[in-house]
């Protein structure tokens, strides 16, 4: 199963804001949003970083309540690991494993079109297996 595969389930929707937005209302969006990470692109939505819930947390103990009024550029993860439509669910999870993030932005030839979470992946990987138990259970019962 590809990455696209999940995509054309779940949408291409990609909640993203401005990186001169305050941390109070990259909050707000976030609980409005109902999602765990919003990309922080500019304006020619070029990403820029990610900001997520846990980004925050750390945030909000080395800051303190100050933390609300500060850009989100400068709480948010830079670094941000990217993959593309045809990549395999079993990679994008392992990469995410790895690198201990739950977000992955998907980006097709420069372009941004998606993101999956890690939740995703692991909501397609069950159905994947309920889908194999059903093909080897049938196929247990038929040789009896």
């Amino acid at each position: 199963m590809k990455i696209a595969d999940i995509l054309d389930t779940k949408g291409h929707t990609v909640h993203s804001v401005l990186p001169w937005l305050t941390v109070a209302e990259v909050v707000d969006r976030l609980g409005r949003s109902g999602v765990g990470a919003l990309l922080v692109c500019d304006e020619n939505r070029a990403i820029r970083g990610i900001v997520s819930e846990r980004d925050i947390v750390r945030a909000l103990g080395k800051h303190g309540a100050a933390l609300l009024s500060m850009s989100v550029s400068d709480v948010m993860t830079r670094h941000v690991r990217t993959c593309e439509p045809d990549e395999t669910v079993a990679h994008a999870m392992a990469q995410m494993t790895a690198g201990r993030y739950r977000h992955l932005p998907v980006v097709d030839k420069g372009r941004l079109v998606g993101m999956v979470s890690i939740g995703d992946l692991v909501k397609n990987r069950v159905r994947e297996m309920e889908l194999e138990t059903g093909v080897l259970r049938d196929a247990v019962i038929a040789r009896y």
